[in-house]
């Protein structure tokens, strides 16, 4: 038996070079763990649903005249709050995400006797973290979000 190969074979063929080649990749992403595809946010939805009030905390940090800041030393990322805080009273939760690796997140509660938190160096591993700080003074919610890179 001759099997004949024409344009429309080598057309059948390619597809289904083609096919395996997009399907192997597909199979290679799912299954291997250096492919993290993970959700920035857990819940996500949860999450939208409260965006409302997240713009009125954040809006309620940037109408402060003096805004918390973290400032980089070297024992670590030091958060100032304003001076004209009574520090015992501030309270809230520090967040600080890995963007590159869900595994590094951790959170630290804010109770501090000083107008500042430390979060040890040896917590932060070099590269970006993102920080989200929501606090409450005298019952006024606050949220503050940054940006750090460690090196």
């Amino acid at each position: 038996m001759k099997i004949k190969f024409n344009w429309g074979t080598g057309i059948v063929i390619a597809f289904g070079l083609f096919m395996t080649f997009i399907l192997y990749f597909v199979v290679e992403v799912q299954s291997n763990s250096k492919y993290d595809n993970d959700l920035v946010v857990e819940e996500y939805y949860k999450h939208d649903a409260r965006f409302g009030e997240e713009m009125q905390r954040s809006q309620n940090a940037q109408n402060l005249a003096q805004k918390p800041t973290i400032v980089l030393t070297s024992e670590g990322a030091e958060i100032r709050f304003p001076a004209t805080f009574v520090p015992n009273k501030i309270k809230g939760m520090v967040s600080l995400y890995r963007p590159s690796n869900k595994k590094f997140d951790f959170e630290i509660p804010i109770s501090i006797s000083e107008s500042t938190l430390l979060i040890p160096k040896k917590s932060l591993i070099d590269g970006r973290w993102d920080i989200n700080m929501e606090w409450q003074y005298e019952g006024k919610a606050y949220l503050t979000k940054e940006i750090i890179y460690i090196r």
